[in-house]
């Protein structure tokens, strides 16, 4: 027995099938899901070219010297060879440059996040008179750039007896960084809520009290991101602390390396060894604190 279907049924039907295969053709999750896979290819090509000059560091500090000559840079050490580094270890008694940057560095650090802080809560806060005119003053002072300002601190270190030593370079970098840090923690605390300070004043609060029990807690996470960005700004400055700190018992890890640098030019390994020296305890310390600068800029930018 023939059953006879109905042709425009049949039809209906055919465009019904056809339509989920032109959506999925025309999908825009899937060409937005394509365009994110080259997004993250590039951002991994570069990734791998900022870490390419580190991994060189990495095989040439541990390769012997007569492997270099014949191999060149890029090849895999046969076997590993610490006289490299321990002569350039020995060579500029690294254990005080170390210790000196180490110092240097986390105290500007914390010097500079605590001037940050009581800057911003009296311009963002405080709401001082003229607070866009004292911005633009900060501003400036991390925008001049260093070779401009060298000489007058050249002369007030020296007017003041804290040329050559720790204590005045720990100011002078401090207070040039705090500018940058009181710019970024206005516009944080300019949007404060009004209420919660309102209230802590009718609790009887003083400016003090505010600052340290409302405003400190809920700021922590950036100035978390200031301690990091203030430590390894430190760590890697060079210009400053080689005018303000000539002896050798004061200079830091990147003084030290650019001093001595022309010393090992002939021997490439030892200059691979000096930089990897340089580098890895600012990179240790950026993995150690990576987990609480990410989580302070993910709760800055959900605020």
């Amino acid at each position: 027995m023939m059953t006879i279907t109905n042709p425009e049924r049949r039809i209906s039907q055919n465009s019904r099938s056809s339509k989920p295969s032109v959506a999925r053709e025309n999908n825009p999750i899937r060409r937005r899901g394509v365009s994110g896979w080259v997004i993250v290819g590039v951002l991994f090509f570069c990734a791998l070219l900022m870490l390419f000059p580190f991994w060189l560091a990495l095989i040439n500090g541990f390769k012997p010297a007569s492997q270099y000559m014949e191999s060149g840079p890029l090849a895999l050490p046969n076997s590993l060879d610490f006289s490299s580094l321990v002569s350039f270890w020995k060579g500029v008694n690294f254990n005080e440059k170390l210790l000196n940057s180490v110092l240097i560095s986390g105290s500007v650090a914390l010097l500079a996040v605590v001037l940050s802080l009581l800057s911003s809560f009296a311009v963002g806060i405080g709401r001082i008179k003229g607070r866009i005119w004292v911005l633009a003053i900060f501003m400036l002072g991390f925008t001049i750039p260093q070779e401009a300002l060298v000489y007058p601190l050249f002369l007030l270190t020296r007017e003041l007896g804290l040329y050559d030593t720790k204590l005045g370079v720990i100011i002078v970098i401090a207070v040039l960084q705090s500018a940058f840090g009181t710019y970024m923690l206005s516009s944080v605390l300019g949007s404060f809520p009004v209420e919660i300070l309102e209230a802590a004043k009718i609790d009887g609060a003083n400016r003090w009290r505010m600052l340290w029990s409302i405003v400190f807690p809920l700021t922590k996470p950036t100035l978390s991101v200031l301690v990091t960005f203030f430590f390894i700004w430190t760590w890697n400055e060079f210009f400053l602390p080689m005018v303000l700190l000539p002896s050798a018992g004061n200079q830091t890890v990147s003084v030290s390396l650019g001093a001595l640098s022309g010393q090992y030019t002939s021997s490439p390994t030892a200059l691979a060894a000096a930089s990897l020296a340089g580098i890895l305890p600012a990179f240790i310390f950026f993995l150690l604190f990576q987990r609480t600068l990410m989580r302070g800029v993910t709760l800055g930018a959900v605020k």
